[in-house]
């Protein structure tokens, strides 16, 4: 792989930089913290307009073609702001998704800007490792059960849903929907409940085609993680260089400087599995793909909440005041390290990759996740 960002992935990061700071920075980020949608109609236009919510959506659907690494610039740059949008489920997760089981209309929809859409695996009192088995039940293209944890749900206009051996398109509109909001730590990151009632549903494709967009979602949040723990890094420095103690900028004191030091040997970790994951995610075969996914995710969810910790340490209390911005950083690392499945089962899963080991035979979506 190629551990450097080409000069056109470069100016998207500093085209998307530009504009969250223009647009959308962390005082408008924090105007949004009670909102459902996350974002703002102009906002989501002029993501729109920079071909930002069509990044992985193919050319002959009406999007741009590209691939992960340059969707991870984009992922990077929206967690350095926590921006609350509904980008990673929508324009990843269900994209993805729904490249996987060729949906072509529903594709169009989403790199417009028209359509909103999010995946819903996981069912009421089951763990994300379940998400392969649903006990959602189908009849005849209805489906009745109870999905949680679904992000992005409040804005979502399709659902991407399991249920029986399939997934299905339902639209928010259909008979028997109910979506209700559940409540978090992090208004950065909000999620949904999504009851079903004898909906009627469209019958996309087999279950273990949502292989690849799983691990998408699990790097995806990691390399947002990435971005939210730079951030907290660069503003924890930041203040050890300026706050002054004992005629000293705190900086100076060895305890401070440690603590830096080791924020930033984290950073700089889970930076390397992130970027080798956004490659394998493009160019990787599906075994190796899956196991980059759950390095990038078990590290990201175990240690990069201790990142944000640490910065608020060397702000003192005030590092935790609404204030501060830093603890908009330390919630969306909160919530990392539980949404999509915690450290613990990414590493079951890396385990498990260890102890089958790979087969002759295997195939798209033959990883134990998938």
């Amino acid at each position: 792989m190629d551990a450097f960002f080409t000069a056109e992935q470069e100016e998207l990061r500093s085209t998307v930089r530009r504009f969250l700071a223009d647009q959308a920075p962390l005082a408008w980020v924090r105007e949004r913290w009670s909102d459902r949608r996350g974002t703002t109609d102009a906002v989501w236009r002029g993501m729109v307009d920079l071909g930002l919510v069509g990044l992985l959506v193919p050319e002959d659907a009406g999007g741009v073609g590209a691939g992960m690494v340059e969707a991870g610039v984009v992922l990077e740059e929206l967690g350095r702001v926590a921006h609350p949008g509904p980008f990673l489920a929508s324009c990843v997760g269900a994209t993805s998704a729904l490249v996987a089981l060729e949906a072509r209309d529903h594709l169009a929809a989403l790199a417009s800007g028209d359509s909103i859409a999010t995946l819903a695996l996981v069912d009421a009192g089951a763990s994300f490792g379940r998400w392969h088995a649903p006990v959602t039940d189908e009849a005849e293209g209805r489906l009745t059960g109870r999905k949680v944890n679904v992000q992005g749900g409040e804005s979502a206009s399709l659902f991407v849903v399991t249920a029986g051996s399939h997934v299905w398109a339902v639209r928010r509109d259909a008979p028997g929907v109910r979506v209700e909001p559940e409540v978090t730590i992090d208004g950065t990151r909000r999620f949904a409940t999504l009851t079903l009632d004898d909906t009627p549903g469209e019958l996309l494709g087999p279950i273990e085609a949502l292989a690849p967009a799983v691990d998408r979602v699990a790097i995806a949040l990691a390399v947002d993680g990435l971005g939210a723990a730079q951030a907290a890094l660069t503003l924890a420095v930041d203040y050890a260089k300026t706050r002054v103690q004992f005629g000293k900028p705190i900086g100076s004191f060895q305890a401070v400087a440690h603590l830096c030091a080791t924020m930033l040997q984290t950073v700089e970790t889970g930076r390397a599995g992130a970027y080798y994951a956004l490659w394998a995610a493009d160019a990787a075969h599906p075994i190796e793909r899956h196991r980059a996914a759950a390095l990038a995710k078990s590290f990201a969810s175990e240690h990069y909440p201790q990142v944000a910790a640490e910065a608020i340490q060397i702000l003192g209390g005030a590092g935790f005041t609404w204030e501060v911005d830093l603890h908009l950083f330390y919630k969306r690392l909160l919530t990392l390290g539980q949404d999509w499945g915690g450290s613990e089962h990414w590493l079951d899963e890396l385990a498990a990759l260890v102890i089958d080991g790979p087969r002759d035979d295997d195939r798209e979506g033959d990883a134990r996740s998938a």
